[in-house]
């Protein structure tokens, strides 16, 4: 099955004609376009439900989210699984980069091109090469998502909550949109009183925290070309990593920009910084509700979070 989001942000009519075509010339296909928020965790639970071997999406890091959502959550609920091997008797996912930035396509590996994009993962359906990814999940009020590259509380998803408004009145997010609302929205934002408490298994407690990104791999995103990388270490293969902020000041938060705009591997350093690699859980508690987005999807505003690592999750063609 492949799913297309018809709105996707750097696609359109034609090409999505010639991916179809391309897919339709390899495969049984069957092809859903999406039609409103949720659709796509909707139909990817119906693949999996009717057995389909292979589920394709054609959108970007929202509309795959939702896809990955499906594909574990079968019955289209929230509830959490917890099976040794989690992605046994899954379909195999199949992921063309249609998006503004395409994290997760890119984070995989793939061109950031759909077209070069379905060269690649047709070759490997071809060759049967697939890839076993990890995800992070995040657990809130009895509710459960799970997330494929990133996630975050405070002033990131205040950035993403204002973008979604952008994009609610026509408006595309491109990178220099978003980088344009960071940096007027970091002028509004509250930088005198931290609202979140780190707290997890064996992790010191780490109060005062402004913001707090949360990665299942590396990059966290990307500007354009460039990738930007708060916490270089994270994998598919490792568990959850975090970088927190205890200040928010421009003389603070200056070199932390810059590390992660030029260095690769090497972690960024100073003493207001709280982070963590490869963990399997931990929560952030805040004295107030906080903006919380998940996969650059803005999910309201939230006082606990719980994030846990699902090793194992999903095997990916690519």
């Amino acid at each position: 099955m492949l799913l297309v989001n018809p709105k996707a942000t750097t696609t359109n009519a034609r090409t999505r004609d010639v991916l179809i075509r391309a897919f339709g010339a390899a495969v049984e296909l069957a092809v859903e376009e999406t039609r409103y928020r949720g659709h796509a965790a909707r139909l990817a639970a119906t693949a999996r439900a009717k057995g389909y071997d292979v589920v394709a999406v054609l959108g970007g890091d929202g509309t795959i989210n939702e896809t990955v959502n499906g594909l574990l959550n079968p019955v289209g609920g929230g509830e959490a699984q917890h099976l040794a091997d989690p992605s046994s008797g899954r379909p195999w996912l199949v992921v063309i980069p249609g998006g503004s930035a395409n994290v997760f396509a890119r984070a995989l590996g793939l061109p950031n091109d759909p077209v070069e994009s379905t060269g690649v993962v047709l070759e490997a359906l071809r060759e049967g090469r697939r890839r076993t990814v990890g995800l992070g999940q995040a657990l809130w009020e009895g509710q459960s998502r799970y997330f494929t590259f990133c996630s975050g509380m405070g002033y990131d998803a205040e950035v993403v909550r204002a973008v979604e408004g952008l994009r609610g009145s026509g408006r595309k997010a491109t990178p220099a949109r978003y980088v344009n609302t960071a940096l007027r929205h970091y002028l509004a934002t509250d930088k005198r009183h931290p609202a979140m408490t780190l707290t997890g298994p064996g992790i010191p407690r780490a109060r005062g925290l402004f913001m707090a990104i949360i990665s299942n791999t590396s990059p966290w995103t990307y500007v354009g070309p460039r990738p930007v990388r708060p916490t270089p270490w994270a994998g598919f293969e490792t568990g959850l990593d975090l970088l927190g902020l205890r200040r928010m000041g421009p003389l603070a938060l200056a070199p932390v920009i810059r590390h992660i705009l030029t260095e690769s591997d090497a972690l960024p350093s100073g003493r207001h910084l709280v982070q963590l690699h490869d963990e399997a859980e931990f929560t952030l508690t805040a004295d107030r509700p906080v903006a919380f987005q998940l996969d650059g999807d803005y999910l309201g505003e939230r006082e606990t979070v719980t994030f846990r690592s699902t090793p194992n999750a999903l095997q990916v063609l690519v």
